[in-house]
């Protein structure tokens, strides 16, 4: 009886270790899907920004365009 026994705690430490080993892969596949996520939104938001930015120059430089022409037209 003591063999069956044994074979029976060796089982269950068996399957219990192959639960944590599948938990533990299974949390290693969520990091990577989350930084194959993350890595995948950066370049498009960088590219909106820098877009972002090259229209806020843009409208800057209109503005003082626009102001200088009516400095300019006023004195004459």
């Amino acid at each position: 009886m003591s063999n069956g026994s044994s074979n029976d705690l060796s089982g269950a430490i068996t399957g219990l270790m192959e639960t944590f080993g599948k938990l533990a892969q299974q949390q290693v596949e969520v990091v990577n899907n989350v930084l194959k996520s993350a890595s995948d939104m950066v370049g498009p938001l960088g590219k909106t920004m820098t877009d972002l930015a090259g229209n806020m120059v843009n409208t800057v430089n209109e503005v003082l365009q626009n102001v200088s022409s009516t400095i300019g037209g006023g004195s004459k």
